[in-house]
This record gives structure tokens, C-alpha cells and sequence, in this order.
């Protein structure tokens, strides 16, 4: 059953019953909808585009942060046959560009955060993009260049869009970044987004009762796909704008949540927050919490004890997946394995995992080589870029680019990322980027970037860097002039070093991780 079907038969049959809820605790702000309202609202953008002449196979960005519209949205856009592109919320306007060429998008959906960034790259987008339609918060006034969402889809109907979708046909461009950080085009199918759904409900088990606490950005194929695993039961869930302790602990009390997913950093900040008396347990009904489950970066198994021990009626488990694969969930450690943390597990439900040499063989247990993942969740293509695809996807397997061993028990531990990819709580950063920004410097003459362990965010930025000759500037002045980044790319400390290279000219990493490995004192934040 196709996505769009799941949400027609959930207002069939769970119409009136909560779908979501928006939590917003800064403003003590709570929204919900109802199944039908959202299929209804769906069903009136599919109908709106329709009548605004994108046909099948038309591509349309959506450009918002997590928001009850957000997923009306998304569903709508798929219902109208059109080929749903959500965009990573930080992207700059130069990345919006390269995205709307790519995906030569038609009508881009924005939410008011991103104003000052559409203006940007409007001149250069608007031989694409014939309508910009704004979804408003109702604080910040429609720009003159776009459409107000409500004003422009008011007068369409709610009901189902006559268009026949195929689970083997395009439904999402997904853009992740590549090795040299450049965003990449990834091209989901029908079938993909359906899987997804169905590997994340064996996972975990969700039932028509379960609530789901939504807290990292719907942009990303991680958090919406373990939502998927409550919505292909028609299981209500909760949108948590806004990361604290208190304020998730206060959603699990207050809406009665049984599953939160969670990143390494707000895990330990529950702990930490728990254990210094900042937060009281006995101020809160968490009964009904029965799984925290973690992904997107690497787990110290050190956490989840001290989790079990303060919470040890929970069950826990962490997925390991990447957008190529439509998210999580080709492989995971399963929640009866407790045993094994550390791990990231075994093939997912429906999937096949093999470890390969560079020759492209099989290695043997205990040897390290590049993990591969075959299942229905593999992408269809790197749309537009033929050679990427053809160096990923080999017989039918998705080489991930991580490099892994698999123990007696067939348990797949990770070893190294074969990519240079820091992982900041959760959050993908390409070194090359910075280090591009880094060598504009006048008085830098080579830099690199690698990722040393931090115990909250598991890894933060660092930077290497060798100074032209005669020149002299500080650590706290290279700082200073990274402020110019997002705050998550901006290196948290400086060397002054040789940057060691091969022959090719790429930097040795290795080399440089195994320099200044050992020194986590020096990156306490």
C-alpha cells in the first residue's frame, strides 16, 4: 500500500482520532489535527497544484521547518503525482540554487525563516520556480515576491486527487551531501517510502495505542521514517519544536508517549540533568515510556547503562541506515539484543548486509571492509550523476561508504567512515567545506579538518593549520574568523601543524586522527 493510501485508509478508519500534535514549549503553544484534517489538507494542495499545471513527475521543493503543516505538505505533493524535495533548513541560499537546478523545481513551498534566503537566490532560481508560496507562522507578513499558502489553496477541494500513482514510480529527491560536500541528489521510489514504513513497524512494534515524540528535522529521512513506523498504524504522534530535558520529559508526561527517539547529546543531557538535580523524576508520569531508541551517529555503549539504570524498564535499540537506503533500518540492533550495544547489529527486517574487500569480495568474519546493504529500501539512482551511482550501487548492493567487521555472532560493528563525514549530534558536517573556507584565509597556507570524540555531541570539529611563512596569527583570531560558519561547522580548537598529504595530494587523516586521538580534555566544551 502506497504512502497517500496509508493516510486515505487512516481517515477511513481513525478520522476523528488525533494524528499530530505540534508542541511548541518556548511559546507554551499546543496544535493538533485530526486524520482527516490531514488527509483533507493533503488532498487540497495535491488539488492545487493540480490546478496550477504540474503534471506527474514535476518536482516541487519544500522548504520548512518541523511544523503541523510539514507533513500535509509532503503528502500532498506526493498525491499530486509530483516528486516531493524537501530541503535541509540550513541550507544556504548558494545550496538552494545548486538544488532547484538540479531538481528544476516548479513551485517552491517556504516557511518564513527562509525569506532572506529565497531573495538571495531568486534571481537565479526564478527561470525554475513559477510560484513561491509562503506558509506562514501569522507573525511575519507574506514578501510581496510569493503566495500566501492558505490564500492560494482556500478555494480548492478536499477531495482525492484523480491521479494513479505505480509503487515503482519516482516520489522523492532526497538531497544528502557527498564526499566533498557538495549536496547529492538521492532518488526514492514509491516502494522505497512504503518500505520504510513497514521496516520500522517490525522493528518496533508499533501499535494503534503507541505515541511517538518527533524531535529531530522532518527534512532528514532519519526522523521521518521512524514516524512511518507509527503512521502505517495510525498511531498518534507528537511534533516537539524545541530541544531541553525538561521539555521532552514534560511531552512524554503530559501527551502520555511510549517511544522517543532520541540523539546521543539529548540522551546525555536527561542523564546529566537528572543526576545534578536539575530535573526530578518524580515530577512526571513517563508509565507509559517503553522504548528510547538512538541513530544517526555512533552510541558509547557507556551511555546506555547508565541509562538502563535510571530507566530500566526500557527497551532500547539504535538503527544504523543512510538516505541511499530511504533512512534507517537496513540494519539494526534489534531490542532483545541489549547484550550487544556497541554494535549497530544485524541486516534489518527484509534486508541483506555483506562486508567486501576492495576487490570486491566477501571478507571474512573479523575482517574489516566496506559494509554493503541490499534490501527495498535502496535508492533508485544519484538522479542526474551517473558515475556516482554506478560507484554505489554495484549487483544490486548499496556500498554505504563505511567501513565495518562483523563478529562471530554476525553482529556488524563499524570500524571508520571510508568518508571524511564528522557526525556533530546527529547532525552530517564535510570537512572540505570548512577547510575550503579555512585556505581563504590570507595568512593560511593548508588546512584540515577531522572530528575528535566529545562525550555529548560524540564528535566536534577540529582544525589543523599551516600558516604561510612569516605570518602570525592566533588560534582565538582563526576562531574568530570561522564565526562566519553555522555554528555547528565552526572548529572548536585550533593546531598549528603540518598538513601531512600523499602523494595524490589528499590529506592522510588517518594520521592526523591518530596524532591527536587521546586529547579529549583539550576539546571539553
Amino acid at each position: 500500500m502506497l504512502i497517500t493510501e496509508i493516510l486515505k485508509r487512516n481517515a477511513v478508519m481513525y478520522g476523528e482520532e488525533t494524528a499530530l500534535i505540534e508542541r511548541i514549549p518556548a511559546d507554551k503553544v499546543r496544535r493538533a489535527i485530526t486524520w482527516n484534517y490531514f488527509n483533507q489538507e493533503a488532498n487540497r494542495l495535491a488539488n492545487f497544484l493540480i490546478g496550477n499545471n504540474i503534471k506527474k513527475g514535476d518536482k516541487v521543493i519544500h522548504l520548512l521547518v518541523n511544523s503541523l503543516e510539514w507533513l500535509p505538505l509532503y503528502f500532498g505533493i506526493l498525491k499530486s503525482g509530483a516528486w516531493v524535495v524537501p530541503l535541509n533548513f540550513r541550507f544556504n541560499s548558494k545550496d538552494i540554487e545548486y538544488c532547484t537546478e538540479i531538481s528544476e523545481g516548479k513551485i517552491l513551498f517556504f516557511g518564513p525563516e527562509f525569506i532572506d534566503r529565497i531573495l538571495e537566490a531568486k534571481p537565479f532560481i526564478d527561470k525554475y520556480i513559477k510560484k513561491y508560496i509562503y506558509v506562514s507562522d501569522g507573525k511575519v507578513q507574506c514578501p510581496s515576491f510569493a503566495e500566501d499558502y492558505q490564500s492560494a489553496v482556500k478555494n480548492y477541494s478536499t477531495e482525492e486527487p484523480k491521479i494513479e500513482l505505480k509503487s515503482d514510480e519516482e516520489a522523492a529527491l532526497y538531497f544528502t551531501s557527498g564526499t566533498t560536500g557538495k549536496p547529492k541528489p538521492i532518488l526514492l521510489t514509491q516502494k522505497n517510502l512504503e518500505s520504510a514504513c513497514i521496516v520500522e513497524n517490525r522493528h518496533h512494534l508499533q501499535t494503534h495505542e503507541d505515541n511517538f515524540i518527533l524531535i529531530p528535522p522532518l527534512y532528514h529521512t532519519g526522523a521521518k521514517m521512524h514516524w512511518f513506523g507509527n503512521f502505517i498504524v495510525g498511531a498518534k504522534s507528537v511534533i516537539l519544536k524545541g530541544v531541553s530535558s525538561k521539555w521532552i520529559l514534560e511531552a512524554v508526561s503530559e501527551e502520555g508517549a511510549t517511544i522517543v527517539w532520541l540523539l546521543v547529546p539529548w540522551a546525555q543531557d536527561i542523564l546529566t540533568a537528572i543526576e545534578t538535580g536539575e530535573i526530578n523524576l518524580k515530577d512526571y508520569d513517563l508509565s507509559k515510556w517503553r522504548l528510547m531508541h538512538i541513530g544517526a551517529q555512533p552510541v558509547p555503549p557507556s551511555l546506555i547503562k547508565n541509562w538502563l539504570k535510571v530507566f530500566p524498564n526500557h527497551k532500547y535499540d539504535t538503527n544504523y541506515g543512510l538516505s541511499e537506503a530511504t533512512g534507517p533500518g537496513c540494519v539494526h540492533l534489534g531490542m532483545e539484543n541489549i547484550h550487544k550495544v556497541g554494535s549497530i547489529g544485524k541486516a534489518g527486517f527484509d534486508w541483506a548486509t555483506a562486508i567486501f574487500d576492495t576487490e570486491g569480495n566477501m571478507v571474512k568474519k573479523g575482517e574489516v571492509g566496506e559494509l554493503a546493504v541490499w534490501g527495498p529500501g535502496v535508492m533508485k539512482e544519484y538522479y542526474k550523476n551517473s558515475e556516482a551511482t554506478k560507484a554505489s550501487l554495484r549487483n544490486n548492493w548499496l556500498f554505504t561508504g563505511d567501513m565495518a567487521r562483523e563478529d562471530e555472532d554476525g553482529f556488524i560493528y563499524l570500524v571508520d567512515r571510508k568518508k571524511d563525514i564528522i557526525i556533530v549530534g546527529g547532525e552530517n558536517l564535510f570537512p572540505v567545506e570548512i577547510e575550503d573556507f579555512l585556505q581563504e584565509h590570507q595568512d593560511i597556507q593548508d588546512a584540515a579538518v577531522i572530528g575528535v570524540p566529545e562525550e555529548r555531541l560524540g564528535e566536534i570539529p577540529v582544525a589543523i593549520i599551516k600558516l604561510k611563512p612569516n605570518r602570525h596569527i592566533t588560534e582565538e583570531d582563526i576562531l574568530k574568523y570561522c564565526e562566519k560558519l553555522p555554528r555547528y561547522k565552526q572548529p572548536k580548537k585550533i593546531f598549528f601543524d603540518d598538513v601531512p598529504r600523499n602523494p595524490t595530494g589528499k590529506i592522510e587523516k588517518p594520521k592526523l586522527r591518530k596524532k591527536y586521538s587521546g586529547m579529549e580534555e583539550a576539546f571539553k566544551l
